[in-house]
């Protein structure tokens, strides 16, 4: 089961690490399954047209076919290219590197593998990180580490090797971003929070943007709903902006495994003072920038055209990032974006005055409150903002969802949203905006309500959902009050009986050490 094998590979990846710090090391590990992945599909794409060149009823068939011919045949780039495979020089294919993984020098021979690689394939220019070479890992652990991930099958059927492959690599990005802690998380989002926004905002065509794109799970989800609907990989053209040079890197290998064509700007950049894609106007943005950044204005940004709702406050990002999506959108677009709570009720500096502007334009679409705990490496408690350029459906309404009591412990410190809690809230905000096939939409206590803008606008423009909601019904269970006191007492004898036993069995062996209590 993929499960069971996620689980041994990083176990034992782990284990090999020694003491090497997570931050470096996932570069390593990622790199390698990368290699091997495309060293695989590429084989894989070789056997199929060896196949096919001698099957007389194939349309690839080569008549009177020598050896020889096939074997030049082969050569030809154009019939990897048609189908998405990456070309593979010899010397880079996955098993003459692990043929050499006990060789002292295996980390420059990955690093030149790498070279050639990028050579013949000039989509991966600059995206390879070639840093094998100098690796501090303990010796004779690289070519464990090659050995490892020789045992990753990635099997024959190219869609089926892409999804085997794309699972192992994002399931080794969360666990790593769980490894590092606080550092980790920033370019990786939790699967569930993408998931409620792709939810929500439903990409099935057009130009999608994510202006911090971390490592591009995003994207990633985008095109599996996409997929899971009846759609087709392409049908959505990619723009992303990373300013990490190391994260950037990982976001185009993780898309590039997929096959999904993407443009990711010329380098990686500061979305604020470097916007990669400036005439970009987006059918649907996705992002989960990070949160509370202090540190991100230059003098350079004062009256920039982006800031159409107020300048925002210098030492916090989070109206910066809302307004720089809003301006990207087009007129009919959707903008999703994952925020601390705080953006939803700060007056701080200017951040009232925009939220205010911001309201009154219409362009707040719903505000989803999440669970605490959902996150790797932040306890700080964060919400959805779902924005339009130009209402179609409520205009001059609000729709509210707390979600905060809807997750489901995975961890003793992590938590998330099941697939059910995703559809529920998605199916909540179709048929609030009126959709045919979501039914109808009710207000429910404690859950979702539908405002208009002058209740907000009584509330300071505080856009908190808990404001809203108001209380769930509790159902009565009809067990009388005395029946439910009898328990409760009985309960908390047994308890205080149980406390007194403790104490004495503490006075005991602290009076066995020569303590008395």
């Amino acid at each position: 089961m993929l499960a069971d094998i996620k689980k041994t590979l990083w176990a034992t990846a782990d284990k090999l690490r020694a003491n090497m710090d997570a931050a470096e090391y996932k570069h390593l590990v990622l790199g390698l399954i990368f290699v091997k992945y495309i060293s695989d599909t590429f084989a894989a794409r070789r056997a199929e047209l060896t196949r096919r060149f001698a099957d007389t009823a194939d349309s690839y068939h080569l008549p009177g076919g020598t050896d020889e011919l096939i074997a030049a045949e082969l050569e030809d780039r154009d019939y990897y290219r048609e189908v998405n495979v990456f070309w593979v020089p010899e010397a880079a294919r996955w098993e003459n590197l692990r043929a050499a993984a006990k060789q002292p020098d295996i980390g420059k021979r990955i690093d030149d593998a790498l070279v050639l690689i990028e050579v013949e394939n000039p989509k991966l220019k600059g995206i390879l990180d070639k840093r094998f070479a100098r690796a501090q890992l303990p010796d004779g652990k690289l070519g464990e580490l090659v050995d490892l991930v020789s045992t990753i099958g990635f099997g024959v059927d190219a869609a089926e090797a892409r999804d085997v492959l794309g699972q192992v690599y994002e399931y080794f990005l969360g666990m790593f971003a769980s490894a590092e802690g606080k550092r980790g998380g920033q370019f990786y989002t939790p699967r569930s929070i993408v998931k409620t926004l792709v939810a929500v905002l439903a990409p099935h065509h057009g130009k999608v943007y994510d202006p911090c794109c971390g490592s591009g799970g995003m994207f990633v989800q985008s095109e599996e709903f996409i997929e899971a609907h009846g759609g087709k990989l392409g049908d959505v053209s990619i723009y992303g902006q990373e300013a990490n040079p190391t994260t950037w890197r990982l976001a185009a290998m993780n898309l590039a495994i997929r096959g999904i064509e993407f443009n990711l700007g010329r380098e990686p950049a500061d979305t604020f003072v470097r916007d990669q894609h400036p005439d970009l106007r987006a059918d649907f943005i996705l992002a989960n920038p990070p949160f509370n950044i202090s540190d991100w204005w230059h003098a350079s940004l004062t009256g920039d055209a982006r800031w159409q709702y107020g300048d925002p406050p210098q030492g916090n990002a989070n109206y910066a990032w809302l307004q720089h999506m809003l301006y990207h959108l087009k007129p009919t677009g959707r903008a999703g974006i994952v925020l601390a709570n705080g953006s939803m009720s700060s007056s701080q500096n200017s951040e009232g005055e925009i939220r205010r502007a911001m309201v009154n334009a219409d362009v707040v679409e719903v505000m989803v409150a999440l669970p605490s705990q959902l996150f790797f490496n932040t306890q700080i408690p964060a919400c959805l903002w779902f924005m339009v350029k130009e209402k179609r459906a409520r205009q001059g309404e609000v729709l509210f969802i707390d979600a905060r009591k809807l997750a489901t412990m995975i961890s003793r410190v992590q938590c998330e949203l099941t697939d059910e809690v995703i559809d529920r809230i998605g199916s909540t905000v179709a048929a609030w905006r009126g959709e045919a096939s979501a039914g109808d939409y009710q207000d429910i206590a404690g859950y979702c309500r539908s405002v208009k803008l002058v209740e907000i606008a009584e509330h300071g423009h505080v856009l908190t959902p808990g404001r809203y909601v108001g209380a769930e019904e509790v159902e009565d269970n009809d067990e009388e009050f005395a029946d439910k006191m009898q328990k409760l007492t009985e309960k908390l004898g047994e308890q205080m009986a149980k406390g007194t036993e403790l104490d004495q069995m503490i006075r005991q062996k602290l009076g066995e050490l020569g303590y008395e209590l």
